[in-house]
């Protein structure tokens, strides 16, 4: 079967991926946007900084790693599986210790949150490796079963805690139940199942790797969260949850065209990465798509803010309206800085991806803060698309190197 069939079958199935996990997700804002108040949902949105904050400073690369070599999977699984069994371990441990300086930065209670968000990195760090195989060897009929089912779960879960609760607490506590399942599912849909086994030379030889997959992570999180950080520091917890929400809306619809792309075309890009001129005419035919999508959902959010906000989350939620304008502009960016990452570490250029990162994370951090104090939480999504929109020469002459030099 030829790779474009292969490419077009892994769309429509993590299309379908998608569909089924955003209708569920709808479900899940409809409930939290009508039980919950911004304060809280900002309260939420701290708690899960620090997490995604800690994951990325922890952040291996391993499964990029995986997915990219060439040699076979199962000599590196148990090493992998070791491996992110002690990252979820520390990763545990730097939340339950930074919590009462998280609390005093933000001026907000979140000690009790974190220390039970926590759990989530823990028990995320023994689910099974060889769940890479989905996106390494195209299997996207199982990956869509994988997702959707455990995406299911997470979500009802929370919807029934969040109602019996009404407290953010159910929230975290869905999550829980998530992984866990999702732990469950991955030993039991695919193979090998890992085993207590650890090499010193592989673990040497994917720490090589990851070092550029690290610094990127780590530039890149600062790149999506040090507006979501100003606002939390300098506007508080209710601003946050707005600003949050708008940030939400805004990215779904359009991050998941660039997601989608970027998960089924990478395995294909690495496949043709020998035939340039075969990689370039897929790369571009692929950014159109990516194009002629988003824009138009773009121009949607940008010109009716107020009423979706209304219509899905109710009139409590409309100071995101304003935030909503611009955010709309910056997902489409955004969407195209992100799946034009798929072709750089197919060729393993690693360190593009990186510098790419910190482009947009100097943008972002030389207007946030004077942004902010203008303009609240308005400048805090102008940053945002300021930051984004200077990745994009970067972008475009690694592009034309590649491809035309």
């Amino acid at each position: 079967m030829g790779y474009t069939i292969q490419a077009i079958k892994g769309l429509s199935w993590l299309s379908a991926v998608r569909i089924a996990t955003r209708i569920l997700s709808f479900a899940r804002t409809l409930v939290v946007a009508r039980v919950l108040s911004p304060y809280q949902f900002g309260l939420f949105g701290i708690a899960t900084l620090v997490l995604v904050f800690v994951e990325i400073m922890t952040e291996t690369g391993v499964n990029i790693f995986l997915v990219q070599n060439k040699k076979n999977l199962e000599d590196y699984i148990d090493t992998a599986w070791i491996v992110s069994i002690f990252r979820g371990i520390l990763i545990s441990a730097a939340i339950v210790v930074s919590a009462p300086f998280v609390s005093n930065f933000f001026k907000t209670p979140t000690t009790n949150l974190l220390f039970l968000i926590a759990v989530v990195p823990l028990l995320r760090g023994f689910i099974n490796p060889c769940i890479v195989k989905f996106q390494k060897e195209l299997m996207f009929s199982k990956e869509f079963l994988y997702r959707t089912s455990t995406f299911f779960v997470e979500v009802v879960s929370s919807i029934t805690l969040i109602l019996i609760t009404k407290s953010i607490e159910g929230m975290i506590l869905g999550m829980i139940v998530g992984v866990l399942f999702e732990l469950f599912l991955s030993f039991i849909i695919i193979s090998p199942r890992p085993g207590i086994s650890f090499n010193s030379g592989i673990f040497k030889e994917v720490a090589g790797f990851g070092k550029w997959i690290t610094a990127s992570t780590i530039f890149n999180y600062f790149y999506q969260h040090g507006d979501d950080m100003a606002v939390g520091r300098i506007l508080g917890a209710g601003s946050l949850g707005i600003y949050d929400m708008g940030y939400r809306i805004s990215l779904i619809p359009l991050t998941d065209v660039a997601d989608v792309m970027f998960r089924v075309t990478f395995p294909v890009y690495i496949k043709i990465s020998g035939d340039l001129n075969r990689l370039r005419r897929a790369f571009f035919r692929s950014l159109i798509f990516v194009v002629l999508l988003t824009v138009p959902v773009g121009i949607i959010l940008f010109l009716f803010p107020r009423e979706l906000i209304s219509l899905v989350l109710g009139a409590k939620w409309i100071g995101a309206a304003p935030v909503l304008k611009v955010l709309a502009i910056f997902g489409v960016v955004r969407a195209i800085s992100v799946f034009s990452s798929s072709i750089f570490l197919s060729l393993e250029k690693q360190h593009i991806v990186t510098v790419i990162s910190l482009v947009g994370l100097i943008g972002l951090g030389v207007t946030i803060i004077p942004f902010v104090l203008m303009w609240g939480i308005s400048g805090a999504a102008l940053s945002a698309l300021f930051g984004t929109s200077v990745t994009l020469p970067v972008i475009f002459y690694n592009l034309y190197k590649i491809f035309y030099k």
